[in-house]
């Protein structure tokens, strides 16, 4: 599945996730008191948040349907970012250069967004994202990155196909029908994306990780104080050996925190492992997720398409 193709373009990192939200100062005082993150923005645009001397993270748009809006992935340099483009189109898909008020407004430099087929999820691919000049002081917790962002998809099939084989992912691990975990090579991290079967397209989680084992229990009391549901764990995931937690957004999209996560080398990395398809596999430690746990979300599509 991991087949050795060279593509025209490297990836440094999953940047950001821009959220729609239904009330964004309500999501803004979840996500910077519950959560931990730091605003950097709130004013006329998108409220912006962040966990480290980048800009942003996670951006949060106001809408009537809460989901995700895009998915933003930071390329090596400026070149990348040319090669994607021109890799882009020759696909087939329309590519749109992100207009330079919004890169400014965005604090980002040049990018250019598209949609995945099958799914119609808004991808954007850039370079480089403003370097803040203070540190970001940790919160409630101690947050080292955006780690990862997990989508259920009708057709995930032709979409692990399509990401694999067009856009460079990498498959960590996979349980066939079921589940694929994907790095952005050649990030190391296990994976900065997850598909999973479904019998809708929509949002499942966007994952944040912190750097001490301790956040994740102070989040499980923090948020039973703060009357948030929690929905799945405290666990370890098998695939990627990381320690979770998985609690509810004021819009009941699912947030996780986890602790630890597998790394790859860019070269000569371990084969994906063909994963049991049984609830162990997501938590050797044995709880079940609840029925809220991944099920709010809609992905936004382009206007006047199909939802």
């Amino acid at each position: 599945m991991n087949a050795p193709v060279k593509f025209p373009f490297r990836y440094r990192r999953l940047g950001y996730v821009a959220l729609n939200v239904s009330d964004v100062e309500r999501s803004r005082r979840f996500y910077s008191e519950l959560v931990g993150l730091a605003v950097s923005e709130a004013g006329e645009g998108p409220v912006a948040l962040r966990c480290s001397r980048d800009h942003h993270c996670l951006l949060l748009y106001p809408s009537a349907q809460p989901g995700v809006k895009r998915v933003a992935f930071e390329l090596e340099s400026a070149a990348d970012v040319d090669a994607a483009r021109a890799h882009v189109e020759a696909l087939g898909l329309a590519a749109e250069n992100v207009d330079p008020a919004e890169c400014r407004a965005l604090r980002i430099g040049p990018a250019f967004r598209f949609r995945l087929p099958h799914c119609g999820l808004c991808v954007e691919y850039y370079s480089q994202m403003m370097h803040m000049a203070l540190p970001c002081e940790p919160g409630v917790a101690c947050i080292e990155r955006l780690g990862h962002v997990v989508f259920n998809l009708q057709h995930l099939d032709q979409a692990l196909a399509f990401v694999t084989g067009q856009l460079g992912f990498k498959v960590s691990d996979h349980v066939p029908g079921f589940a694929a975990f994907l790095r952005c090579h050649p990030n190391p991290l296990h994976h900065s994306m997850a598909l999973l079967a479904g019998a809708d397209d929509h949002l499942n989680h966007v994952n944040f990780m912190v750097r001490d084992i301790d956040d994740v229990g102070r989040a499980m009391n923090r948020m039973k104080k703060a009357g948030v549901e929690i929905v799945f764990g405290p666990g370890r995931h098998l695939p990627s050996e990381s320690i979770f937690i998985y609690f509810l957004d004021p819009d009941g999209m699912t947030v996780e925190y986890s602790f630890g996560m597998e790394k790859f080398p860019e070269e000569g990395a371990r084969e994906p492992r063909l994963l049991e398809p049984r609830p162990e596999t997501l938590d050797t430690w044995g709880s079940l997720p609840a029925p809220a746990f991944g099920k709010t979300g809609c992905i936004e599509q382009a206007a006047g398409a199909a939802a």
